[in-house]
């Protein structure tokens, strides 16, 4: 898979840290200075051939060699940072050392909300995770980009405008909290060009989440979030666990008490740099566009971490796949059962092992240990595995398949065999005596689990289809309604492309239009469009109170609904600006009412266009003085009345077709996710962060808006205009 923007820029960003931490590395007395938070593994583990100098298999020497280095690099570290583990010890962050799966959950996904029934589906939500993977432990809730920046609203606003405001949000959190999840919530402090929340960032932070009874913080695009924001939570009295995107320097983790890892994958498993440095930290991690999750869990198990298991990417499916679930499934139920022995601080990566590709990490827990297991072979391995020095008493279980192992005796030894397949996993505990209760059960459900085999379940991954939601034709008008204009036929070639931020042109990308076999970024067509009428200009103030008053229409869902509106009328002098702050359904609503119904994306762009394939309604140079002035402040002033820029005009005499308000048209929808597109762009352009919702100004560009809610689609910057079908002449 492609390497995607925001990654590239995290790995931009944190070149000159991973240099920077390197070099103090080195400044240590070790063989194997970590690389950003890798920590490399014996050498000897990697084959070479003949023109490499050769291979020269591990030994119990070189093993100890190893792991002495490392965990005198790991000492002197943790004297060189002045390492509080204090952090790790407060009750209420507890839940993260055995927060396993985490997803980051777009807040448009339709398992979480229906629109329908208004109402938040949680149990839905957990319902499906659970019988596809195995379920999460925490959560995090997804509401901002790629949204953000289409009007005035931060991040907290955002939240804020979900369904219900923040006593629905608090409730729907209430509801992860009762199945057992812990829910986070992001933060971007590259959100600085709308809304100043009036407080210091994590000052609003902490009292937002505590008012909400959230549980912790994803900084995205972080390289760590700075204590201050710790402290402030804890000021409020209610702790909160801090989760950068990306990885802070090493004395940041005594506050930092989750991490995502972004890693660079081998066939020999590297050890995380954090874990090793506390193994009580928390690493999800995060490979989002990754397609086969077999790297990504089988570091994480080795880790004993865990896994972002991230599937709708601002709208774009990345779904896993029956193999990848049904592994997800295995690891995170071996994990929760063994969660105690993963914050061992005596954990011992790369315990040795018999056979090539095979790699171990020991877990010691009193008298007891665990060991988790993968194997990165593409073959399965069988027999003779781990040889453990023998103790008197001492039982052994193999987890992974919910039975014992009876050992060969081989002088102090004992030599355990078992099956591991072709990447696959294994678990073995050593125990004096009976297993506990708690372990019993755990063996019992892994039985079942692994009585079908891995290699059994499909591992073929599949785009996810989308449909176009119908539009519904109008009566066919023999003349022009008042205020609109007349759309001849025409044979026209419809060529546009999404604007999204990330995602390139991967398959699932953008839109899949009625003739397309799946979604993408790139879109060309030749299309016989029918005679319509369209309105000359957007929909305006005026004429939807007019709406207002003749048909009483009011939104069930109303929050931000005329959110510029007072007494149930419009700003003096706005009655000529394009009506805003409603939604897809408010603008069918008002279609239906007026006889007309919104256009076709490829009608909009069409009358926008004409035959001659230009870039902009007037012509193919952008010209400033045709369209508003941009507004680049933190508030939105409002946009001009429709009739202000007349040289603006299409070849059709249809006006304000570009940069006043985006424009409704059509609706696409799957399985998880609905999205709006959008057509015009607006005059709102926020500075200060590349990651704002981009401008569509061409007329072969569109935007993509998620959509999850009335109350949450709403936006100061998008509006609409209508059309008519016409009678042929």
């Amino acid at each position: 898979m492609k390497t995607m923007k925001r990654v590239m820029r995290w790995t931009a960003n944190t070149s000159v840290l991973a240099v920077f931490s390197s070099a103090l590395a080195f400044s240590q007395d070790t063989h194997y200075a970590p690389t950003r938070q890798q920590i490399p593994p014996p050498g000897c583990f990697t084959l070479r051939g003949a023109w490499e100098g050769g291979y020269t298999p591990c030994t119990a020497t070189s093993h100890q060699e190893w792991l002495a280095d490392v965990t005198h690099w790991r000492t002197e570290r943790r004297i060189r940072i002045g390492f509080d583990p204090s952090r790790y010890e407060l009750p209420a962050l507890l839940w993260t050392q055995s927060s396993f799966m985490q997803p980051q959950l777009m807040v448009q996904d339709r398992y979480f909300y229906d629109p329908f029934a208004g109402k938040y589906t949680v149990d839905r939500y957990l319902d499906d995770l659970e019988k596809r993977y195995g379920g999460i432990d925490a959560v995090l809730v997804w509401a901002t980009y790629p949204n953000m920046g289409i009007d005035t609203r931060n991040q907290h606003d955002m939240v804020r405008s979900m369904p219900g405001g923040v006593e629905g949000v608090k409730q729907m959190v209430a509801d992860f909290h009762r199945r057992g999840v812990r829910v986070l919530f992001p933060m971007m402090m590259w959100d600085q060009g709308v809304n100043d929340p009036g407080v210091p960032w994590p000052q609003a932070i902490a009292e937002f989440m505590k008012q909400l009874d959230a549980d912790g913080i994803n900084g995205d695009t972080q390289d760590g979030v700075p204590l201050a924001f710790s402290l402030a939570a804890d000021k409020v009295g209610h702790p909160l666990a801090f989760e950068p995107e990306g990885g802070p320097h090493d004395e940041g983790i005594a506050w930092n008490v989750l991490t995502w890892g972004q890693y660079q994958y081998q066939f020999v498993p590297i050890v995380d740099r954090y874990r090793w440095l506390e193994p009580r930290h928390e690493v999800n991690i995060s490979d989002r566009w990754k397609r086969d999750k077999t790297d990504n869990l089988q570091f994480a198990f080795f880790n004993g971490e865990g896994w972002e298991s991230w599937e709708n990417i601002w709208g774009i499916w990345n779904g896993i796949t029956p193999r990848d679930g049904e592994a997800t499934r295995r690891v995170a139920t071996i994990e929760r059962g063994v969660s105690r022995f993963l914050v061992s601080q005596d954990w011992e990566p790369f315990y040795p092992t018999q056979m090539y590709g095979v790699f171990a990490s020991r877990w010691p827990l009193g008298e007891l240990a665990v060991y988790t297991i993968v194997n990165r072979n593409e073959y399965e391995v069988r027999g003779r595995q781990m040889t453990i020095s023998s103790k008197p008493g001492v039982r052994y279980f193999d987890l992974y398949h919910g039975e014992e192992i009876i050992p060969i005796h081989e002088g102090g030894n004992d030599v355990l065999s078992f099956v591991t397949e072709a990447h696959g996993y294994g678990a073995i505990l050593t125990t004096p005596g009976e297993p506990d209760a708690g372990m019993k059960t755990l063996m019992s459900k892994m039985k079942q689990l692994t009585a079908q085999p891995l290699s059994s379940y499909s591992h073929e991954w599949k785009p996810l289809p989308q449909q176009l939601v119908e539009i519904k034709g109008t009566t066919p008008s023999s003349s022009a309604p008042e205020g609109m204009i007349r759309i001849a036929a025409a044979d026209f070639l419809f060529k546009v492309e999404g604007i999204e931020i990330e995602g390139f042109n991967d398959v699932g990308v953008d839109v899949q239009y009625l003739w397309e076999d799946e979604a993408r970024r790139f879109h060309e067509h030749r299309i016989s469009i029918k005679p319509f009428y369209i309105d000359k200009y957007p929909v305006m103030n005026e004429e939807f109170k007019r709406f207002l008053d003749a048909s009483h229409y009011h939104p069930k869902d109303d929050l931000n609904f005329l959110k510029d509106w007072k007494n149930g009328t419009y700003p003096a002098g706005w009655a000529k600006r394009p009506v805003t702050w409603v939604s897809l359904e408010d603008a069918r609503a008002y279609a239906e009412w007026a006889g007309k119904r919104l256009p076709r994306e490829w009608e909009w762009q069409y009358a926008a266009q004409g035959a001659d394939g230009r870039i902009y309604p007037w012509g193919n140079s952008w010209d400033a003085s045709v369209v508003p002035v941009p507004d680049k402040g933190r508030s939105m002033r409002g946009p001009d009345e429709v009739d202000a820029h007349p040289a603006g005009a299409s070849p059709f005499g249809v006006m304000d077709m570009v940069g006043n308000v985006w424009q409704w048209t059509d609706e696409f929808v799957d399985d998880h996710t609905r999205a709006g597109i959008l057509r015009g762009g607006s005059y709102y352009r926020p500075q200060g962060s590349v990651w704002y919702f981009p401008q569509a100004y061409r007329n072969d560009q569109h935007g993509k808006l998620l959509l999850m809610a009335p109350s949450y689609d709403r936006s100061g910057g998008v509006g609409f205009r209508c059309v008519k079908d016409a009678q042929a002449q």
